[in-house]
């Protein structure tokens, strides 16, 4: 397991696609401080030229509560596909890079590997996860947004973190995809799939029945008024990932006879 978690940490360390996961939560970051700095004050943000006259504001509220609330929910959306994107391209990139021979002759247990991808997965999404958190924090205290309390702050962070957990979990079954696909373009098919019938689903009312729509049930995104997913909604997540986990050692375990 040391050598595999040795071997995947050198892999990303030589990619880009840290960085550009990086970029892309901040500039989520920036666009929900941007949007908290027009809901201030919309006139002050007219004159900058950042809002329409005939544009029409959200309920979401410019304090603190409210942003860090906006910043679950973006994690919650935009975690899915950037997630998904992370676990497509470790599992992928054996197949498009041809390495994935060499991976099954290695002396390393393949369950080993597979495992060590998917903890490269999981400390990506918490990293993630704290970046726009803690981005979060500085841009807040640099528009100066009220409502500030500790607790408040906690259970803000915690939210968002607990929205990138549940979003991470929904994402195991695409290393599958990618595996079974022997590289991104199945994998990638069957996200876009995903998040069309995420949002789909949660339109009609039955997101909590769906682990892929429950991340952003759990982040309130149809606003305060709207009903948690409950316990059987974050159990439906657990069990999506650890099906997805599962049944990626399975086949990895399997690979060649599935050629």
């Amino acid at each position: 397991m040391r050598e595999a978690l040795w071997a995947e940490l050198l892999k990303v360390r030589r990619s880009r696609l840290p960085w550009i996961t990086a970029l892309a939560f901040t500039i989520v970051a920036l666009m929900c401080g941007m949007f908290m700095f027009i809901l201030a004050d919309p006139a002050r943000a007219r004159a900058f030229g950042l809002l329409g006259a005939k544009a029409q504001l959200s309920s979401a509220s410019a304090d603190w509560p409210g942003y860090l609330a906006l910043l679950a929910q973006a994690v919650a959306v935009g975690g899915l596909g950037l997630y998904g994107m992370i676990a497509i391209w470790l599992f992928g990139r054996e197949f498009s890079d041809r390495t994935a021979t060499d991976l099954l002759a290695l002396p390393t247990s393949r369950t080993a590997i597979v495992a060590a991808k998917f903890t490269i997965a999981a400390l990506w999404a918490l990293l993630l996860a704290l970046l726009l958190a803690g981005l979060g924090l500085l841009i807040g205290t640099l528009l100066a947004l009220p409502g500030w309390s500790g607790p408040s702050a906690g259970e803000g962070v915690g939210r968002i973190v607990a929205a990138a957990a549940l979003a991470a979990l929904t994402t195991t079954p695409l290393a599958l995809a990618a595996s079974a696909g022997r590289g991104y373009l199945a994998a990638v098919g069957v996200l876009l799939a995903i998040v069309f019938a995420a949002q789909v689903i949660a339109a009609l009312g039955y997101g909590a029945a769906f682990p892929w729509s429950v991340p952003a049930l759990y982040a309130r995104i149809a606003g305060p008024g709207q009903d948690p997913p409950g316990l059987a909604g974050l159990l439906l997540c657990a069990a999506t990932g650890a099906a997805g986990v599962v049944t990626t050692a399975l086949w990895w375990n399997r690979a060649d006879h599935t050629r």
